[in-house]
């Protein structure tokens, strides 16, 4: 028998079309004797939309926007839940919201409300790894080596700027990196040389969050491991872009031709094992399950900084996370979402036997 597999996917969210690449490639991998595929498409203002069936054969990206049947986010959850999470059989839902309102733990809470067995990561390890500000406070905690950072909220910005900015030139210096606090795809970040561009970048980052990241630069590789499992996870080989790019922005990561993957990254055995062990205790630091994708940088002197960890990684056939396990031990895409949704029955499952009453 089939299993119900509900994809969830575009997302009130500025990482929108992320999301919809990412939801085009897993529903063309997935084994149609296996699972029976219902895709959940969430509209840019947050309503949710049933397409029609889908056919694979020939299905464009475009296949995959529905229109709104209601005007109200209650309304048209509801005639979801209704009609479609509601069948009965065995099930699964497959959340593919990079960003806002699908990364953060929001639709991790109702699923689990649900008490519905979802891949990924649960309410708050997505929250905390979505935070940037919260997630260098546990690593710091956990004493795992990270680049120099403030943090900033809006309040403080339009309470004193002079302030923030000294202390962040006194304390960071230039050049300098600005980000929103809860955001992926490098979008809102700013390279900062001098106080205007910071200016700048401060007013570009608070566009997309309430709360700012501010960092030193590392000169050096940008090294990238993947992680997947529950309570004994695994790390991949690493990984690198090799890139000539001084600032990996947004149009870079999705927009280079040139852009190549070097997998497993020329590494010593030594920095090799440290990377894996270090992106396996920032795992459990961030009580992560299901997978992950933990970015490292790596200086001239052989130095590891761990920069983020990210709860749900690209996921296309050409994203670093899957093409990481591939080549570590020859996991194909679709295997790979197999395993993930098997991580997924196994976590639910364990979670049936937690007592509630007394």
């Amino acid at each position: 028998m089939q299993t119900k597999l509900y994809v969830l996917y575009g997302g009130k969210s500025v990482e929108h079309e992320v999301s919809l690449k990412t939801a085009y490639t897993v529903i063309n991998s997935i084994d149609d004797s296996k699972f029976e595929v219902f895709p959940i498409y969430i509209t840019r203002e947050g309503l949710w939309c049933t397409p029609d069936k889908l056919n694979r054969e020939g299905l464009q990206l475009n296949d995959l926007i529905a229109l709104p049947k209601h005007r109200s986010e209650a309304q048209s959850i509801g005639q979801v839940l209704i009609n479609q999470l509601a069948l009965s059989g065995k099930k699964v839902v497959l959340p593919l919201l990079h960003g806002s309102y699908g990364e953060d733990g929001t639709v991790q809470g109702l699923l689990e409300l649900l008490n519905v067995p979802y891949v990924g990561n649960g309410v708050l390890s997505s929250a905390l790894t979505l935070d940037k500000a919260i997630s260098k406070q546990l690593l710091a905690q956990a004493d795992i080596h990270q680049v120099d950072y403030l943090v900033y909220r809006y309040d403080q910005w339009l309470e004193d700027h002079s302030q923030v900015l000294q202390k962040a030139e006194e304390t960071i210096g230039y050049p300098c990196y600005v980000k929103p606090a809860s955001l992926g795809s490098s979008i809102g970040i700013s390279r900062c040389h001098g106080k205007q561009e910071l200016v700048a970048g401060i007013t570009e980052a608070f566009k997309y969050d309430n709360k700012i990241v501010v960092e030193s630069e590392v000169l050096g590789r940008e090294i990238q491991v993947a992680v997947m499992g529950n309570e004994k996870p695994f790390a991949s080989l690493p990984g690198e872009f090799i890139h000539n790019h001084v600032f990996f922005d947004f149009e870079s990561k999705y927009m280079d031709k040139q852009l190549t993957m070097s997998i497993p990254a020329l590494l010593s055995e030594e920095i090799t094992s440290q990377i894996r062990e270090l992106a396996i205790k920032a795992y459990h630091v961030h009580s992560c399950s299901g997978l992950a994708r933990v970015d490292f940088f790596l200086d001239g002197e052989g130095q590891l900084y761990l920069n983020e960890i990210n709860a749900l990684p690209g996921f296309t056939n050409y994203s670093m996370y899957p093409v990481m396990w591939e080549r570590t031990n020859g996991t194909r895409y679709s295997e790979l979402v197999e395993k993930l949704i098997d991580y997924a029955f196994t976590r639910h499952a364990e979670k049936q036997s937690i007592q509630y009453t007394r």
